[in-house]
């Protein structure tokens, strides 16, 4: 039930630093985003008494006046238990700070643009005993493998202090189509600016973009595809497969990027999904020094594909 009067919160020591639209999608959960800025643009939310941005950052011992809430506007979401079981199942480590999940294909990291709810959400009900649970980065909708969530704010400033720094290593495995040729080795440094097609985000190679890096290093050529790890120096979206088709091969399933032909193909070979895999992260972590590395297995489909590109005549 949202609250029916108005209410205060006193920010914590674990909550400073925060936004203070974040902190408000934490405390009002199951608000929408929409209605939440409202109320911070017609000043009904208050931090100390003054009239608050979303982009201001909090301070520990700010006081938080979060008006009363209609209760439309607070129906909360309400993931369902198979997709609560399904994350169970995938989380591949966990502590007092900091949760590792191996997130499943076809599943997106948050709600919005139609969608009632993703993993966060899903993790939110899974474990309503974590006061805060945010994401640490993201990845495409589409594509599995090792997720960072945050289960403590000071776990969360650490991590996206690591990130700015380029100290995080991120390695993934991707199908290209076709086989690429030349070395083991391919570095694509071109920028990438995003942009709108017919209402749907897209992200090209542009001069004018943000710096954007990238290197394939080939694993096994097949006759359809080249698997190859890729590692990535900067974060930009859509990065891989953007420079994978700037190099003639984009990956394969990929339908915004990819050939209509080529993706027809590896339907047939039972490919049902675009193949990319956040196989590793790796760092040292600021809290206690020690390195941390996170390894998260192919899934099942994709394994599967590869071994029948390994059949003769595939």
């Amino acid at each position: 039930m949202p609250p029916a009067t108005v209410r205060h919160a006193i920010v914590s020591s674990e909550d400073g630093g925060q936004r203070i639209d974040n902190f408000l999608f934490r405390e009002l959960k199951g608000v929408p985003k929409g209605h939440v800025y409202r109320l911070l643009r017609t000043g009904q939310v208050r931090v100390n008494g003054g009239r608050a941005k979303p982009t201001q950052r909090l301070a520990p011992g700010d006081d938080i006046r979060i008006p009363p809430v209609e209760q439309a506007a607070a129906a909360p979401v309400r993931p369902g238990s198979r997709d609560r079981d399904r994350l169970a199942g995938r989380i591949l480590y966990e502590d007092d700070g900091l949760l590792v999940l191996n997130k499943p294909a076809g599943m997106a990291v948050h709600g919005g643009s139609g969608l009632s709810y993703g993993v966060i959400e899903a993790l939110r009900a899974l474990k309503p005993e974590a006061r805060s649970l945010e994401l640490v980065h993201r990845l495409d909708r589409e594509t599995s493998g090792c997720l960072l969530v945050a289960t403590r704010r000071s776990r969360l400033r650490a991590l996206h202090a690591l990130l700015r720094e380029g100290a995080v290593e991120k390695r993934y495995l991707a199908l290209l189509s076709g086989q690429l040729a030349g070395g083991g080795r391919h570095e694509v440094s071109v920028a990438l600016s995003k942009h709108q097609v017919r209402g749907e985000r897209r992200v090209r190679v542009d001069e004018e973009g943000k710096r954007a890096t990238t290197t394939f290093n080939v694993l096994h050529r097949y006759q359809e595809g080249t698997l190859v790890e890729a590692r990535i120096e900067t974060g930009r979206t859509h990065q891989i497969r953007v420079h994978a088709a700037h190099l003639g091969h984009p990956l394969a399933g990929d339908d915004k990027y990819g050939g209509h032909d080529d993706n027809r193909r590896w339907r047939s070979l039972g490919l049902k999904r675009m193949f990319l895999h956040a196989a590793s992260v790796a760092f040292t972590a600021p809290w206690n020094d020690e390195p941390m590395l996170f390894n998260a297995p192919l899934d099942e489909d994709l394994r599967g594909l590869l071994d029948r590109l390994e059949q003769p005549g595939s």
